[in-house]
């Protein structure tokens, strides 16, 4: 399936200049998520855990939760899980930021496949392999719904096994 054929574009949002790549019309259509999931599913081979990092689309990471019959782990946004937390803070083009998962959800040695929406930039997903790093866990692959590769961010997390659906 191409599936660039469900992604629209969507000029100057959320700010002028930046050409944003919605996925909308990609788990609207019930076709185009399946195939988008079972894709997903076969880049995804001998993880323990899921972990999906804070994003708009975190129904991906559930589906394929399910369809793989693993847990899934969140990565989020600071002061955004209510039970005991590790914290990784990160910098941004624009600032900081920080990331907590769960103190719970550790088992050291898992396997793991981040999941995250899109790579435009690498710091979150580098703050991602960091925090899981620290907790002992081996991260098998990360894996991108976009990948912006224009942008060539990949290089910077190229001793990871990185996928993606979709190439820009």
């Amino acid at each position: 399936m191409n599936f660039k054929e469900y992604i629209r574009d969507i000029e100057n949002f959320p700010k002028e200049g930046i050409l944003f790549k919605d996925i909308s019309p990609l788990i609207e259509n019930p076709e185009s998520f399946k195939a988008s999931v079972d894709k997903l599913a076969e880049n995804v081979k001998n993880v323990d855990k899921i972990v999906w990092l804070d994003a708009r689309w975190f129904i991906f990471w559930a589906a394929l939760s399910y369809k793989l019959s693993i847990p899934f782990i969140m990565i989020r946004k600071s002061w955004k899980l209510p039970y005991d937390t590790i914290t990784k803070k990160y910098d941004l083009e624009y600032g900081n930021a920080s990331f907590d998962i769960h103190t719970d959800s550790i088992s050291s040695w898992d396997n793991v496949a981040i999941i995250d929406d899109l790579l435009a930039t690498w710091w979150t997903a580098k703050a991602a392999c960091e925090l899981i790093e620290e907790l002992w866990w081996n991260i098998e692959s990360i894996n991108f719904i976009i990948n912006l590769t224009f942008l060539d961010w990949a290089k910077k997390l190229d001793w990871y096994n990185i996928n993606s659906l979709v190439e820009y």
